[in-house]
C-alpha cells in the first residue's frame, strides 16, 4: 500500500512539474527570426513562443498540448523536437555546433514541409 502511494505521489508531482512550463535542458536561449515570416522565435528556459518582435504574440507553445518533446545531441547540432497537437504540425529545431542560427524544420500533416535558418537576434 504504501509503495502504492509513493508511486501515485510522484506521478502526480511528475504532471504538475510538466504543466508548469517548458523543461529545454541544455538547449540554448535566446530570439531567432525566421526572416521569411518576419516571426521571432523566443525561447526561454520555459517557454517556446512565436512574436513579431514588438510583443504580439502569434503562438505560444507553452499554453499548447505539447507532445513527445525531447532534446537530444546529434552529430549536426542540438536537436529540440516536439509535436503541437492543436496545430497539427511536427517541429524540430537544430543548433549546429559551429554557428549562433537554428534551423527550424515544421513537418505539418496536409501542407509542404518547411525547412528555413533562422538568425539569432
Amino acid at each position: 500500500m504504501k509503495t502504492r502511494l509513493v508511486f501515485v505521489t510522484f506521478l502526480v508531482l511528475g504532471a504538475l512539474a510538466f504543466a508548469q512550463g517548458i523543461d529545454l535542458g541544455d538547449f540554448p536561449l535566446g530570439t531567432w527570426l525566421d526572416a521569411k515570416y518576419t516571426a521571432y522565435w523566443e525561447i526561454t528556459s520555459d517557454n517556446i513562443q512565436i512574436t513579431d518582435g514588438a510583443g504580439t504574440i502569434y503562438y505560444n507553445f507553452s499554453q499548447k498540448t505539447v507532445e513527445n518533446f525531447k532534446v537530444t545531441a546529434e552529430t549536426a547540432g542540438i536537436v529540440l523536437s516536439f509535436s503541437c497537437v492543436e496545430s497539427g504540425k511536427k517541429y524540430r529545431l537544430t543548433k549546429p555546433l559551429t554557428s549562433f542560427d537554428l534551423i527550424l524544420d515544421i513537418d505539418p500533416a496536409w501542407k509542404v514541409h518547411y525547412k528555413t535558418t533562422m538568425k539569432m537576434q
